[in-house]
């Protein structure tokens, strides 16, 4: 089943727990229009389809100290197949690498990092992302303010 053979009702429930995903079952079956025991099966095969991979807190990363974004272009000295996969593998191992985006591009990876300040970030661009297979050069861009983050 994909995206497009979901049914209004799985999108209402795909939707809602988008928004809290700490919803009961018993409401999250009011909020669709449904009893607890079909709401149940649908999320069970929501959940085993990979339509829901996961349920996560959203932390406040400033608080935690991690306050400090940078987003990092990436070109590789080499594109091929063997190549993008050892720099995937690689970039999958770095605990500051937020998010990893592979781009059409004069650019090949369009990374997000997350480090408590600028000093902590120069140490993980020099001694990780510049580091990891087959990585030409870097071009970062600080961000000063998050206006949205969902």
């Amino acid at each position: 089943m994909s995206a497009g053979q979901l049914d209004r009702i799985d999108r209402n429930i795909v939707d809602a727990l988008s928004r809290n995903a700490r919803l009961s079952l018993s409401a999250l079956a009011q909020e669709v229009g449904l009893s607890k025991t079909p709401v149940q099966a649908r999320l069970r095969r929501l959940e085993e389809q990979g339509y829901i991979r996961g349920y996560a807190a959203l932390v406040d990363r400033e608080r935690m100290g991690e306050g400090h974004i940078a987003f990092v272009q990436v070109t590789l000295s080499d594109t091929r197949s063997s190549a993008l996969e050892a720099f995937n593998k690689a970039a999958l191992a770095v605990p500051e690498i937020e998010q990893c985006h592979m781009i059409a591009a004069s650019f090949d990876y369009l990374l997000k990092i997350r480090t408590r300040d600028i000093k902590a970030y120069r140490r993980v661009l020099g001694e990780r992302i510049s580091a990891l297979p087959h990585v030409s050069h870097t071009s970062t861009f600080v961000a000063m303010e998050t206006v949205k983050d969902r």
